[in-house]
């Protein structure tokens, strides 16, 4: 992959009690949209918004429950001019995510957990972020079984992508998740950033989700809290950067920001 600049920053809203970083803070709608603007302020390019958490155990939500969490802030941050994304596994929360002016769809399940998702975003004509999943939150720890993680992640992505294709999602429109944390084990994560070219070569851009997870914490004290992994999270932003990767999701905006303007420095300091 050549290297970019130019990385796009989702900002992580999560409009759920039961996130495993921040998960009640912006349940009310004031404050998720209050929280959006800060994000905006800080530098994120996109906000994305979610309703289910996809935490490790975590249980489904309804989707009639979950477009009443995501919707009325989708709608507010649309109508101030802010880029929006919707994180949702559900193909009937997707449309109406983008009917309130959402331009991105980031599916966990890369089309898997709904059977309409691939077409209903066909159809909306927007942008897919398809991550490589195995199976739901409750279950997926013990779907974390490789031969070789990249060559497997690779396979099931290019899967992915061509079952997307032929439902009639455009190829300009896919982006690709590896998936972190989900159904992996840390060796596995750092494994998937260690080799991005892999996943890369299938042709499309790729979004990477480190922000505060498990196999980051693994580098802190046992005690220390989910907080402190944002400045790992900003490294691994970085260093996905420097890789060519097309966005990074965090929760800690400002400082992916201040990561993301060295890699720049760096970038315009090299020669040839």
């Amino acid at each position: 992959m050549a290297a970019s600049v130019d990385t796009v920053i989702l900002g992580v809203l999560n409009v759920t009690p039961d996130s495993f970083s921040d998960g009640g803070r912006w349940v009310d709608t004031d404050s998720a949209i209050a929280h959006a603007e800060a994000l905006v302020a800080e530098g994120a390019d996109l906000i994305d918004v979610g309703g289910e958490s996809t935490r490790p155990g975590a249980e489904r939500v309804d989707p009639v429950a979950e477009q009443g969490r995501v919707i009325p802030v989708i709608a507010a941050l649309s109508a101030a001019g802010i880029a929006v994304s919707v994180d949702t596994m559900n193909a009937s929360t997707a449309v109406e995510a983008v009917t309130a002016g959402a331009a991105v769809v980031n599916d966990v399940s890369g089309g898997l957990a709904d059977p309409d998702m691939a077409a209903a975003v066909a159809d909306l004509d927007v942008h897919y972020v398809a991550m490589h999943w195995r199976g739901h939150s409750k279950h997926m720890n013990d779907l974390a079984r490789y031969g070789d993680v990249v060559t497997d992640v690779r396979s099931e992505l290019a899967a992915r992508v061509d079952a997307l294709l032929a439902a009639g999602i455009r190829s300009d429109r896919i982006i690709l998740d590896p998936g972190l944390g989900f159904a992996k084990r840390a060796e596995h994560d750092w494994e998937l950033l260690g080799n991005l070219g892999e996943l890369a070569s299938l042709g499309h851009p790729l979004l990477i989700g480190a922000s505060r997870k498990r196999f980051l914490g693994r580098l802190l004290p046992a005690d220390a809290p989910v907080a402190d992994r944002d400045l790992p999270t900003a490294v691994v932003s970085a260093l996905s950067a420097r890789a060519g990767v097309w966005g990074v999701r965090v929760h800690d905006v400002l400082g992916t920001r201040r990561a993301l303007d060295v890699v720049r420095a760096w970038q315009g300091g090299e020669r040839g």
